[in-house]
């Protein structure tokens, strides 16, 4: 009997057995590091200022007044699969400067919305490359913007496109 009690306490001190609770709360520890990683790299968008990397001025109030002179034609929708074999949905328009001033820098606002017309993502690029190119007054530009994740509640309609940021020279 006094064996026995002596190898029960000899196997509660082994040290292989107090690792495991400690192994165990590590493990816990890790999921919910992984886990607010995961969190705030799938935030959404801020706008123009996090595709840019970089603060974009409020725009002036002959900038907003301008706004209104470019407008968005020849919107197209495609899908296509990218290297990794995710559906990819592709939107191509022009933005035309009906104005008569240059603009230096554009970006517009995309909405995609679901069967009840509620916003089911909404994203906001620059359409004048990178760096911008200016566009002319009259002038028409191609621009591309890729949607890798567009919520399957989306209504499959084209989505809304609008001009939401200009930058006119100073």
């Amino acid at each position: 009997m006094q064996d026995t009690l002596q190898n029960l306490e000899a196997e509660r001190k082994s040290p292989a057995l107090a690792v495991l609770p400690l192994a165990a709360g590590a493990f816990v520890v890790l999921a919910m590091i992984a886990v607010a990683f995961y969190t705030v790299l799938r935030q959404p968008s801020a706008g123009p200022q996090a595709q840019a990397g970089s603060a974009v001025a409020p725009m002036t109030e002959s900038e907003r007044a301008y706004a209104s002179s470019l407008r968005i034609e020849g919107v197209a929708l495609s899908r296509a699969s990218n290297f990794l074999h995710q559906e990819v949905t592709i939107l191509n328009a022009n933005v035309v400067n009906a104005g008569n001033k240059q603009v230096t820098a554009a970006a517009v606002t995309v909405e995609f919305s679901d069967g009840m017309n509620q916003v089911v993502l909404r994203e906001t690029r620059g359409v004048l490359g990178t760096p911008p190119a200016t566009l002319a007054p009259g002038e028409t530009r191609a621009f591309e913007i890729s949607f890798d994740h567009v919520p399957y509640s989306w209504n499959m309609q084209q989505p809304v496109v609008q001009v939401t940021q200009i930058t006119l020279p100073r």
